[in-house]
């Protein structure tokens, strides 16, 4: 009988605040790397190392989202995290989406400056089976063999991980650097998605209120 694939889906997680080329260039990048069906930009609601006061509304993250990935092939979004009140804490959203979609192979996207920190995540050793991780390692960044010491963790995870670590060319964009320069008034073109410029400047996103770092 033949084995039937399943579904190779990469989660790439995080507040979105605004979303840029960055990030969309990192889903593409892993998306082709691995060979996924397709990359889910999933966007938290209150994680657990940031106040929301420091975030733009979820509506208005969501919506610069939604106009993100518009045309963009292979990529979309997931909301599990904006449906769940509260602090999200990934091995509960991995549970939530196992449960949900049984037959998809999960992929979560993290940067290479990620691992160092996996063993202080909640329920580390719950989350480590539930999912592959892709890791990006970008220039200037530690040599595999220093990020495959920094992980600390047991075998066999350190091994594991590495093996999803790929070289890539992240833009160097922040969303903070973004809002700061909305808020003095300074273009933010070639940073963010055209139709994001357009929903943040037409809506007033990060011109009201102190929602920085």
């Amino acid at each position: 009988m033949e084995r039937v694939r399943k579904k190779r889906v990469g989660l790439l997680g995080g507040t979105f605040n605004p979303v840029h080329l960055g990030h969309l260039a990192l889903a593409h990048e892993a998306r082709r790397a691995f060979a996924l069906d397709e990359v889910r930009l999933m966007p938290c609601g209150q994680p657990p190392h940031k106040r929301g006061d420091e975030l733009a509304t979820v509506e208005d993250r969501w919506e610069m989202l939604k106009r993100a990935v518009a045309g963009e092939p292979g990529l979309t979004l997931s909301s599990v995290e904006l449906d769940r009140a509260g602090i999200t804490y990934t091995v509960d959203t991995l549970r939530r989406l196992q449960e949900a979609e049984p037959d998809t192979e999960w992929y979560f996207i993290i940067g290479a400056d990620t691992l160092p920190e996996l063993r202080t995540w909640r329920e580390i050793d719950q989350l480590l089976p539930l999912c592959h991780f892709i890791t990006m390692r970008r220039p200037g960044m530690p040599e595999p063999d220093s990020l495959k010491q920094s992980i600390q963790l047991p075998d066999p995870w350190p091994e594991r991980l590495m093996a999803g670590l790929f070289e890539g060319r992240l833009l160097d964009i922040a969303s903070r650097d973004i809002r700061a320069r909305q808020k003095a008034g300074e273009s933010i073109a070639g940073l963010v998605p055209e139709a994001v410029k357009s929903y943040i400047s037409e809506h007033n996103v990060y011109n009201e209120g102190d929602k920085t770092d």
